[in-house]
């Protein structure tokens, strides 16, 4: 096989370019058919030479459209597969598909026609080159390995080969490793001369003490008392961890540890002969209440109802080699819920009241060599929270052992103060802590590096480095030096799909004495982002209309713990839904969600207080914002602020004092604290009663308005022109907006005529909901009295153009917060997505509004630009009167009642509902045609299932690693004889498994549904249930789940774990 390729040189030094000439190029494998032994490295030849560049001399080439040649040329070939492919080709695909869709690449399953598929392929690679490269490059390795092949079908013993595949699996076979080049120069030219391999080098030799970071995740000892078991409080502690957070004291007073004997030392569970041998066995991240019972004594149901409260220990083991004598030994805890103290051997090393906040614990003192118990002591009251908040440690926990010499906690700071196609400019500040009792002379060398997100490591060589700086670090101190560099043709972080979410890392290393004592990596985006009162945001001189949503930290039935998996799941199908934006409400995240968003391509809000003086609940944050704001806002703002995703930073949610003179004051104080820290981004808090020119709101940069933009309820009365009027250079943005209610699947009548509804208070207190069954009514129309349905906020939105877009409240259903059902539910109808991750009708309304272009056969999401409610299945409903409603951006729709026309509809502006009110249910089909431009547009229909017949499963992911940690959301359907979903179904599934993995939890989706999450028993909700599955360390294999209902035909699901 053989291409023409078309190429010119760049270089990388200087950025010259020339044109090249045409050559030919032939492409086979030296290995022969049977490819065991084949790398891939041989599959196809280096396609750049080393040639020096006529301007500067340096050595570097690029040949970008060899590359694009070659992408041609595999299409061309994946022409040749035959459409009708066998079974094995077909599973082939379907699993090449998933693996793609587990990476953000969304690709469309349920088509095998070539000419789609090469559409959607090249579109995706278009958008993502490098992930997708990525993505090829690992799945050819998984061909090449036999595990994995005798796994998914291939006989034991047998060569992945063509005598033993189907036309189309010997055409991917045979492809990937050209395209993989190809995409691998398009996606980033600077890595031409090392072809598919990358390179990091390391010029110095490392000295033996340097930098480690080990997760302490695993073999910690738990218990849990509903009462205080220890006479141990935050009043009798807190002087003994005040020093805890004085790196981050600026403009307060640092604070001494008091002399005497620490609070806790008589405590039997700090002590190391403390048998607690029968006390539970845990892993991190742990969350103590979510396993339930649910109705816990004292909780509220704004709280999930769930058992938070009390006092919670943890135990672990030390070991401490000889080797490390001479280190500085951290621990690093990135979140614990809350007030946690730490001892170490008995002794109060110290602690941190916030149970959002990562902070840091210097054990050095307190560490010997050999065993060392290392105890956690939290304490959660009964009424600390608005919503779920979780319990425990339910975030990573990690030990660092460092030179004492060393860059210090968050020790890194990256910006780019000018950026544009050609160059960006570099301005880099570290710190370096010396811990030692004498100065030392340091070396701080950094190189920077395009960063491998599928790796989380260096990828190529070395992009800029930034000039080495010779300090003095003096003993015992913190020290910062400054550099700073310029990268030419910068690949640039910027939100899909105009643009891409390049991302790069930064590795600075300390010498002392010619030798390396510590290495310290720091992922950064480059990208400009302004800010515009006429406009709105703009990204890398690109205007992005913020497309957002609000969201709390649990993840559904697994809650606080987090999971990177889970929340990974979240955020696909938030990008499925068109959302760009995140509002991190009402605390700091967890960092593994903010690397999310970076790779996704995300915006974020990150938000840091609910609360300050003034208490919401008795006793929340306001109990500790006193003495611990500055602490708190500092060490977050330190954390988070090499984040590209990040555009604006929050500093107070909905603030009590916000109409006073103090709240004001305030608001000033932390807008200079954020300031100090981050210069680069603006800051504000959201406000939904402080008015325009009020101290409070004129204290930020960035207008933040809950609620008040739409008005509240039935009202009409804007507050976005008076905003506008007395700040016209501030960005406005609904911080918070709709807050519309739902549960999925489920239709109420008689339905609002208008195109909004305060829930429950009109037509006789009953207005879109069902009390008896906890449901809400999901014609998507009701919404809470503060505020507003989509369709309301979508009219004042653009009535008001200056309006830089909007934070939904909220993404998906949390665990807390079950308005109207705030003494009865257990968790919230705010979702556009439920709490087990099914989509709910609003999904198509916000994806009309936010991807209007979604028939797009290039769209790199799955393609649906027209959505039917209600369902169509109303025995008991027959001759009466069931509105239904269309979600499109379409001009026009015709519904057709079988086969007969209901009328043909025109969409009002800013309206992405078509709506036949008078409609006589009769069993049957509905179906809609829309039209665009005077052209069909998108075509959905719904028809009359039969009775539950049978349960179906389908698995997110087929294949888990064996790492304990990763997950699979498997949803059932009860379906009819045909496969069609029963709408109303609520059989009770049973689930159980077998192989190397468990069931965490099982959900629907109800709001209503009390049944404790790891139950092996849930009742199916609006015909839908799911079961999450874990990976067991270690184990690798087949995991098999099996799903079984009275009267109906059981289902299975094949998962494998490596």
């Amino acid at each position: 096989m053989c291409t023409v390729e078309h190429y010119y040189w760049r270089c990388k030094q200087c950025g010259a370019k020339r044109d090249g000439t045409p050559r030919i190029r032939f492409f086979a494998c030296p290995k022969g058919p049977a490819m065991d032994a084949c790398t891939g490295a041989n599959h196809v030849d280096k396609i750049t030479d080393e040639e020096p560049c006529e301007t500067c001399r340096h050595n570097s080439s690029i040949a970008r459209r060899g590359a694009e040649m070659s992408i041609r040329w595999a299409w061309d070939l994946y022409a040749q597969a035959d459409n009708n492919c066998p079974t094995a080709d077909r599973d082939l695909y379907r699993q090449l598909d998933r693996f793609l869709r587990d990476r953000g690449l969304f690709l469309r399953p349920n088509r095998h026609d070539l000419e789609d598929v090469k559409r959607e392929w090249q579109a995706c690679a278009a958008v993502y080159p490098l992930r997708f490269a990525e993505a090829l490059c690992t799945w050819q390795a998984r061909l090449l390995d036999k595990r994995w092949r005798h796994a998914h079908g291939f006989r034991r013993g047998e060569h992945c080969s063509s005598s033993n595949m189907g036309p189309l699996a010997r055409m991917l076979y045979s492809a990937y490793g050209l395209v993989l080049s190809g995409l691998v120069l398009l996606a980033h030219p600077q890595d031409a001369e090392a072809g598919v391999t990358r390179r990091v080098s390391n010029e110095y030799p490392t000295a033996p003490n340097g930098r480690e970071r080990i997760s302490l995740n695993g073999d910690w000892r738990f218990s849990r008392f509903a009462s205080n078991p220890d006479s141990l409080s935050y009043d009798v502690m807190k002087e003994w961890i005040f020093p805890t957070g004085n790196q981050f004291v600026v403009t307060g007073t640092q604070h001494t540890r008091p002399s005497g004997t620490p609070p806790g030392s008589n405590v039997t569970y700090v002590q190391a002969s403390f048998d607690d041998s029968d006390w539970e066995a845990v892993n991190l991240p742990h969350d103590w209440a979510i396993k339930g019972p649910f109705n816990a004594p004292g909780i509220p149901n704004s709280m999930g109802a769930l058992p938070i409260n009390g006092v919670g220990w943890y135990r672990r083991n030390l070991v401490i080699d000889s080797a490390d004598a001479d280190k500085s030994i951290f621990l690093d805890i990135d979140g614990a819920m809350s007030n946690a103290a730490v001892w170490l051997n008995g002794e109060l090393v110290g602690g941190w009241p916030y149970g959002y906040a990562s902070f840091r614990l210097d054990l050095t003192p307190y560490v010997k060599v050999g065993d060392n118990m290392l105890a956690i002591r939290l304490d959660n009251p009964l009424n600390f929270s608005r919503w779920y908040p979780g319990a425990g440690l339910y975030r990573n926990v990690w030990l660092v052992k460092v030179d004492q010499t060393h860059v210090g906690q968050f020790g890194t700071y990256i910006t780019t103060p000018a950026v544009s196609a050609e160059s960006a400019d570099l301005d880099l500040t570290v710190e370096i802590e010396n811990k030692r009792n004498v100065s030392r002379e340091v070396d701080v060398v950094t190189d920077v590096y395009v960063l491998d997100t599928a790796t989380g490591r260096a990828g190529g060589d070395v992009v800029a480095t930034f000039p080495q700086t010779t300090t003095s670090a003096m003993a015992s101190s913190r020290h910062t030096v400054n550099a700073s560099t310029t990268i030419a043709n910068p690949l640039l972080w910027g939100p899909p799909p105009e643009q891409e979410p390049n991302m790069y890392v930064a590795i600075t290393k300390l010498l002392a004495d010619g030798e390396v004592i510590d290495v310290y990596e720091t992922p950064f985006g480059i990208r400009s982002v302004t800010y515009d009162g006429d406009k709105g945001i703009s990204i890398n001189g690109k205007l992005v209309r913020i497309q957002g949503t609000n969201n709390h930290h649990d993840l559904g039935s697994l809650g606080a713990a987090f999971h990177l998996r889970a929340a990974e799941r979240q955020l696909e199908l938030l990008q499925e839904l068109g959302c760009n934006a995140l509002r991190m409400s009402h605390n700091p995240p967890a960092t593994e969600l903010l690397d999310l968003a970076d790779r996704f391509g995300f915006l974020v809000q990150d938000e840091i207080f609910d609360v300050w003086r003034r208490q919401k609940i008795s006793d929340d944050y306001h109990l500790y914002f006193e003495d611990w704001h500055e602490q708190d806002l500092r060490s977050f703002i330190r954390r988070d602020r090499n984040h590209p995703s990040i555009i604006s930073w929050s500093y107070g949610n909905e603030i009590v004092e916000q109409t006073e003179d103090s709240g004001g004051a305030m608001a000033e104080e932390l807008h200079a604290m954020v300031k100090a820290e981050d210069p680069t981004r603006k800051s504000g808090a959201a406000m939904n009663r402080a008015q325009a020119g009020s101290r409070f709101a004129d204290a930020g940069d960035v207008v933040g308005l809950n609620y008040q933009g739409e008005g509240h309820g039935e009202s009409f009365n804007s507050a976005f022109p008076s905003f506008r009027a007395a700040y016209p250079e501030k960005v406005i943005l609904s911080t918070e907006s709709s807050s519309a209610v739902s549960t999925r699947g489920t239709y109420i009548f008689p339905v609002t005529p208008a195109n909004h509804s305060n829930v429950g208070v009109q037509d006789g207190g009953n207005a879109g909901v069902d009390p008896e069954n906890l449901l809400v009514s999901a014609y998507e129309l009701y919404a809470v009295s503060w505020g507003a349905s989509p369709d309301k906020v979508f009219g004042m939105q653009d009535k008001h153009p200056y309006v830089a877009g909007e934070f939904v409240w909220t993404g998906w259903d949390y665990i807390g917060e079950p308005t109207p059902y705030d003494t009865e539910a257990r968790s919230s109808y705010f979702g556009i997505i439920d709490l087990a991750g099914f989509k709910k009708d609003r999904f198509y309304l916000y994806q009309a509004r936010w991807r209007p272009d979604l028939h797009d056969p290039l769209s790199y999401y799955p393609s649906q630009s027209a959505h039917i409610l209600p369902h169509w299945t109303w025995p008991d409903r027959v001759g009466e009167v069931t509105p239904v409603h269309v979600f499109s951006s379409a001009d026009e729709a015709e519904l057709f009642v079988n086969g007969e026309s209901a009328g043909r509809l025109q969409r009002e502006p800013s309206n992405y509902r078509f709506r036949w009110d008078d409609i006589t249910y009769e069993p049957g089909e509905l179906r809609v045609v829309t039209y665009k431009d005077g052209a069909e547009w998108a075509v959905d229909t719904r028809k009359t299932v039969g009775d539950a017949a049978k349960l179906t499963m389908t698995a997110d992911h087929t294949t888990i690693s064996a790492d304990g940690h990763d997950l699979s959301f498997i949803s059932v359907a009860v379906v009819d004889e045909n496969g069609d979903t029963v709408p109303e179904a609520s059989d009770s599934i049973t689930f159980s498994i077998s192989g190397p993995g468990e069931i965490v939890s099982t959900d629907n989706g109800n709001p209503g549904d009390f049944t404790e999450f790891p139950s092996l028993t849930r009742k199916a909700f609006s015909g839908l249930a799911l079961a999450i599955v874990r990976s067991e360390a270690g184990a690798s294999g087949e995991i098999t789940v099996s799903a079984e209902a009275d009267g109906l035909e059981g289902a299975q699901v094949v998962l494998q774990s490596t």
